[in-house]
């Protein structure tokens, strides 16, 4: 701190998020004027080198854009392609690709629950302090994991960047005797995922409120993971409750630009800030959680999905997440009950000129891919919005307000060590991604 009251908070690097990012924080006279979450990986590039690539190449090379969550972005990128091509995948192959999407549900959220986000709220480092506290818990959390990983071996191929997904299907789908050990497992994840509800649900939480828009997909009878209609829920009642909009409308409502501190591009909603996400799931798609999983949220206190409960609290996102591991393990295990395999493992999908959307829910939040092919199935486009790109301003915000208030309550005593763990705590609380958001970078040479 300086004689004029300025002081200035660096995080270099974020610990326990995916990827590498940086956080600048300045507070003059008590006041925190400026936030900055810093992107600093190097862009990726993908929609470049996806140009001039064939219509049947997406999915796999979007898979390599993250190891957390490669079925994502192969949903979207398939659906994508799909529509343009003018193919809709239904019955058994549509629901053998949300069975693999609750696969990735499942260890990704586990993976953040248990090994990156726990110890905030216990009063450990990091996870190996957690493990040697509390070796059972941590036991549970590998074996939750596991669980998800086994479904996407059995029909990814393999858990990292799966190789059998393909557009229009897969190249190869199991026979209803292969998914009987996965159900065995499943059985008893449940049970893993329903005491880990309990187990977050008794940590002590910050107060906090999200006063972001929230925005997801919405898909009326079921819990949106692999389809529905985008969707916003507007903050504190400003303009109408609930609305949606067509996918081809998309990129008329989200806007993204580029800001000089981030390799990754920022958007709006409408030209508001928003938060896309388990949080906003529950509270856009609540009322469509298994009963096993809706009954697990009331436990947990998040109020009443079935009534259209919101959860307002970043900090009990963890929470929601659990819930949405309990729903994935009981979704999969219904998929695997009534499996009838298909006549063939995909449909054909013939290449023709056209622009063609798709959108997922990752598990941190929408995912949007749009391509634009030519006759022969070439791209001559593509873009990629990722989710953590979307939060960028809402996880600065979260991070402001919470700083704000603890220097409200602290004023000038507030330690530097104490608000910089707490900066670190609010972002954790949507698991950002880096890597998949540091996609792009608007480079202009300048020549004299």
């Amino acid at each position: 701190m300086n004689a004029r009251g300025t002081r200035v908070l660096r995080l270099d690097a974020l610990a326990r998020v995916e990827g590498e990012a940086a956080l600048h924080l300045r507070v003059e006279g008590g006041s925190v004027t400026e936030t900055r979450l810093s992107i600093y990986e190097p862009p990726r590039f993908f929609e470049a080198f996806l140009t001039g690539r064939g219509h049947t190449e997406p999915p796999d090379i979007t898979a390599r854009v993250c190891g957390i969550c490669p079925v994502a972005y192969q949903m979207s990128a398939c659906q994508a392609i799909e529509n343009a091509c003018g193919v809709t995948v239904d019955g058994p192959l549509a629901e053998l690709r949300r069975l693999l999407y609750c696969g990735e549900w499942i260890e990704s959220h586990t993976l953040h629950i248990y090994l990156l986000h726990a110890p905030d709220f216990l009063g450990h480092a990091d996870m190996v302090g957690l493990a040697r506290e509390q070796r059972a818990v941590v036991e549970r959390g590998l074996r939750l994991k596991q669980a998800g990983n086994a479904i996407l071996e059995q029909l990814g191929g393999r858990p990292i960047h799966p190789v059998n997904v393909r557009v229009g299907g897969f190249y190869r789908t199991p026979a209803p005797e292969e998914l009987r050990p996965l159900a065995e497992r499943l059985r008893q994840a449940r049970e893993d995922a329903l005491e880990t509800v309990r187990w977050v649900a008794a940590f002590d939480f910050p107060d906090a409120v999200c006063d972001h828009d929230l925005f997801g997909l919405r898909d009326p009878g079921r819990y949106a993971i692999d389809s529905g209609t985008p969707t916003v829920l507007t903050a504190h009642g400003q303009g109408p409750a609930l609305r949606a909009f067509q996918l081809p409308d998309f990129e008329q409502h989200v806007r993204e630009g580029q800001v000089p501190h981030s390799t990754a591009l920022t958007a709006t909603l409408d030209g508001r800030r928003y938060l896309t996400g388990p949080i906003a799931r529950y509270a856009i798609n609540g009322r469509w959680l298994h009963p096993v999983a809706a009954e697990a949220a009331r436990d947990a206190g998040l109020g009443d999905p079935l009534t259209g409960a919101v959860c307002d609290n970043p900090f009990r996102s963890i929470v929601v997440r659990a819930v949405e591991v309990t729903h994935a393990v009981e979704e999969a295990l219904r998929i695997i009950d009534g499996y009838e395999p298909p006549p063939l493992p995909a449909v054909e999908v013939l290449p023709r000129q056209g622009v063609g959307r798709g959108a997922t829910e990752a598990p941190r939040g929408l995912l949007y891919h749009r391509y634009a092919l030519t006759e022969d199935g070439t791209l001559t486009e593509a873009r990629i919005v990722p989710p953590t790109a979307q939060n960028q301003t809402a996880i600065e915000e979260d991070v402001r307000k919470a700083v704000q208030a603890r220097l409200d309550r602290e004023g000038p005593a507030a330690d530097d060590d104490e608000l910089t763990h707490l900066c670190e705590r609010a972002i954790r609380n949507h698991d950002p991604c880096i890597s998949c958001a540091a996609h792009f970078l608007d480079l202009t040479v300048e020549h004299t």
